[in-house]
């Protein structure tokens, strides 16, 4: 980190390049990319839709999401702010969670206002509004996303503790693969298992350990599949994350470089059969 300002005057292909080789141990072959890991640095560089920072920003995705497939599946928005310091917490229900419009992690859970610690809420997203996520991996659609603050209902699943995160992975529109985060509750501990777009449990592992006992098929994993594949429509690769509770389905997230390209998938096999998915579109820059 020490040597960010270095970094930031290379190119994004000169970052990158030196990057992949870092991570991987390999050179990053832009000219006939052929795993996973290798097509998202290529996408990070030639496919550069505008379209595509709207699609990342927490907030303004809402609107053209609710345009798709119904407001039904957005997740009440309860306030928007430029500054902390501006967030009128009576206002808020007892239960919310804080995050920032533009990066990840900048995540603030409240289950109990009473008990929420406000300088540490503060700390962690005024960090996280000065957190360049473009600059980290070059991630492009996020360089002009504005930096806001919002809030959202504070949402379970049917277990009442836990939120469950079902990430379908699209590829030219059609669901290939898909993600079950499990445990995301505890610190650090986040469970992942990968299926098939008809919930067979795949053997590999990508950034997280499996689950213990591998999650059960949600009750509304074709609806699920079906709305991830109505955003999907016309974008070479994404993936799109939704919750399943009680009240319904809800959108999270659109993502177009998982781990940033850079969480080595194992066997490596499995990367370059995620790879092997990805048609790689005409050069937009």
């Amino acid at each position: 980190l020490a040597q960010r300002g270095f970094f930031k005057n290379m190119s994004d292909e000169d970052f990158l390049k030196m990057q992949f080789k870092n991570v991987f141990g390999y050179p990053l072959d832009l000219d006939n990319p052929k795993t996973y890991s290798e097509k998202l640095q290529w996408l990070k560089l030639y496919d550069r839709k505008p379209e595509y920072t709207m699609m990342v920003d927490k907030y303004e995705v809402k609107k053209y999401v609710a345009s798709k497939i119904g407001e039904e599946h957005i997740i009440k928005t309860l306030g928007v702010w430029d500054h902390f310091d501006d967030i009128d917490f009576a206002q808020l229900p007892n239960q919310f969670v804080l995050k920032c419009t533009h990066d990840s992690g900048g995540l603030v859970i409240c289950t109990d206002k009473s008990k929420l610690d406000l300088a540490a809420a503060k700390k962690k997203i005024e960090k996280s509004l000065k957190n360049d996520y473009y600059m980290q991996n070059r991630e492009w659609p996020y360089k002009n996303v504005p930096r806001k603050i919002i809030a959202e209902k504070y949402i379970v699943d049917e277990s009442g503790y836990e939120l469950k995160d079902y990430k379908f992975y699209c590829f030219n529109g059609i669901v290939k693969l898909v993600m079950v985060n499990s445990d995301r509750m505890t610190e650090n501990k986040t469970k992942a298992d990968y299926f098939d777009e008809n919930y067979q449990h795949l053997d590999f592992k990508w950034g997280y350990e499996n689950a213990d006992i591998i999650p059960e098929k949600p009750e509304k994993f074709e609806l699920m599949k079906s709305l991830a594949e109505k955003l999907a429509a016309n974008i070479p690769h994404v993936r799109v994350d939704f919750y399943q509770t009680p009240e319904g389905v809800y959108f999270g997230e659109m993502t177009f470089f998982d781990g940033s390209g850079f969480d080595k998938i194992e066997p490596i096999e499995w990367d370059y059969k995620l790879g092997s998915w990805i048609k790689l579109p005409k050069k937009t820059k």
